[in-house]
């Protein structure tokens, strides 16, 4: 039978589906979006011997380094690496960062196999510094393997992948956290409620959400992570972002009820996940998974490319022995705002990108100190990015936007209103009820152009829509600037000239503020449940424009 063939380091008694033979015998096909479409049903699940045929044909596939350890290797040095004392009473490499071999319903023998591959894994490949799902992996691939060389060979495959756009497995702390810090940016997006509910809960978001491929390399139940297994090696690393977010839908569904105690949400999500069988299976983990309307792999790989350079500029290249705790920015005992206090700010913080999460709040440009003076306004601003408006009316009410490029920005256009801006960019308010919307729709990419003819003085505004709607797509995420992207695709949000400025959307939720920054009103048509960001009109009791200061410890 194929367990006899593949299964010798399978505890058969285990496993949950004892029937490992049905379902069929052979996949035929060689074209790559047909078996992502295998992939994503489940076509050889249910056949343990096919499925592992089908992981040796994938693997094999995989561009690799001209010299790549395989089996011929493993036995060569096994013995030498694991002594006579064996690797049971040695701990594991220092890239498995504390992290243990998941039991997945292998046997003792199986236990010590993953031990002496890993430590196999460490000795020819030494530039592997943090690699936390390693253990998993191995563990995994090991049920597909007919011997301890096969499982090797299958690991070292996917270690050595060479080709550039294509990301399996994360190898340092540098690519591990920013991986992280972008996750926390597709949920602050993605899963907005689910985000909520843990910053309530936790005062470090991003060390939440530091576990997070170990949610699905750990956590998860051995034949939930064999599917989502089965889609990335097909598919890539997007996946792992789309699972995770799908296993923080179910959380916050599940839990939203309950009373959850401050603190402990990280074990919360992973006793969660341990227990996903008992919660949905998983055809229906995956079908949520793929129902989000995720970014492209480009616009991923750009917020990717994102934060490691914020991680890199801060000197966070490998792990600390204490974590930056980045939603604690926000420090009570030297933060002063006429408008909002340290814990709205936190809230704020809270929303935005992880790479600049990394950083302090400064205050640059307040009408209280600088007075009511549009240019002023501009003058003080100009050089930050991105920078957070803050506006309180007379009657109390509190909004305002996170805005993501530079007000320079402004003069390319002369003195005419012409938008720009990234799909980041957000509109907020704190009072009276705590809302936050999306820029997720360019309507008029011409008006982005600086050579257009023929343009209105007032070109029509952008929406934006309450992140509670169903979100359309954005394109791009990132500043066009930053990644050589053409100017045509660049998203528009802000608006500026010598006697306003523009934030968000014309149809949707927008301000406008006259030049003497005392004066404002809103276009609120059309937003969630009818509830607009502010009044229709309003008169500017106090101003204020944030900037990030560039070093948590300056």
């Amino acid at each position: 039978m194929a367990k006899d063939e593949y299964g010798q380091f399978v505890d058969w008694d285990k496993m949950v589906s004892k029937n490992q033979d049905s379902g069929p015998k052979e996949v035929s096909c060689t074209d790559m979006k047909e078996l992502k479409q295998f992939a994503r049903q489940g076509y050889w699940a249910k056949n343990h011997s096919l499925r592992a045929k089908v992981y040796h044909k994938l693997i094999k596939r995989i561009p690799c380094r001209t010299v790549t350890p395989d089996a011929a290797v493993y036995w060569d040095i096994v013995g030498p690496i694991v002594g006579v004392k064996g690797s049971r009473l040695q701990p594991l490499p220092e890239f498995a960062d504390g992290n243990q071999v998941p039991n997945y319903c292998l046997n003792s023998v199986g236990i010590t196999a993953v031990r002496n591959i890993l430590m196999c894994i460490a000795n020819q490949f030494p530039d592997i510094s943090f690699c936390p799902v390693l253990p998993a992996v191995v563990a995994l691939l090991l049920h597909y393997s007919k011997d301890e060389g096969q499982c090797f060979e299958l690991v070292c495959r996917i270690l050595a992948c060479n080709d550039p756009g294509r990301r399996l497995i994360d190898q340092t702390f540098l690519a591990y956290e920013s991986s992280c810090m972008t996750f926390g940016d597709l949920v602050n997006k993605y899963c907005p409620k689910a985000h909520k509910l843990i910053v309530s809960l936790s005062e470090d978001v991003l060390e939440v959400y530091s576990h997070w491929l170990q949610w699905i390399f750990g956590a998860l139940p051995f034949e939930y992570v064999a599917r989502v297994f089965d889609v990335l090696l097909v598919e890539g690393y997007k996946v792992l972002y789309r699972v995770a977010l799908a296993l923080l839908k179910f959380f916050h569904k599940v839990k939203i009820g309950e009373s959850l105690e401050p603190g402990n949400v990280k074990a919360e999500i992973q006793d969660f996940v341990q227990g996903m069988n008992k919660v949905v299976s998983s055809e229906k983990l995956l079908e949520k998974a793929f129902s989000i309307r995720l970014f492209s792999r480009k616009e991923i790989r750009l917020l990717q490319m994102a934060n490691e350079k914020a991680l890199q500029q801060k000197g966070i290249t490998v792990k600390q022995t204490r974590r930056h705790n980045v939603q604690l920015a926000v420090h009570a005992e030297n933060f002063q705002s006429g408008i909002v206090t340290a814990k709205e700010m936190r809230e704020i913080w809270s929303w935005i990108p992880e790479r600049f999460a990394l950083s302090q709040p400064m205050q640059i440009f307040t009408t209280a100190e600088h007075g009511c003076s549009l240019t002023r306004f501009y003058t003080l601003c100009e050089g930050h990015e991105p920078t957070i408006l803050l506006i309180k009316t007379i009657t109390g009410e509190i909004c305002g936007a996170y805005l993501s490029t530079d007000w320079s920005e402004r003069k390319r256009y002369g003195n005419k209103l012409r938008f720009f801006g990234t799909g980041e960019c957000f509109v907020f308010r704190l009072k009276p009820e705590v809302d936050r919307y999306e820029w997720v729709v360019i309507r008029h990419p011409e008006l982005v152009s600086p050579n257009m003819e023929n343009m209105s003085e007032s070109p029509p505004v952008p929406s934006a829509i309450s992140q509670e709607a169903s979100l359309d797509r954005l394109s791009p995420f990132l500043a066009a600037r930053h990644f050589s992207l053409p100017t045509k695709t660049a998203s528009m949000f802000m608006a500026g000239n010598n006697e306003s400025i523009i934030i968000g959307g014309g149809d949707g939720n927008a301000l406008y503020i006259d030049a003497d920054l005392n004066h404002g009103r809103t276009s609120h048509c059309n937003t969630f449940n009818n509830q607009p960001l502010c009044s229709e009109t309003f008169q500017i009791s106090i101003l204020e424009v944030w900037g990030f200061k560039e070093s948590l410890n300056s």
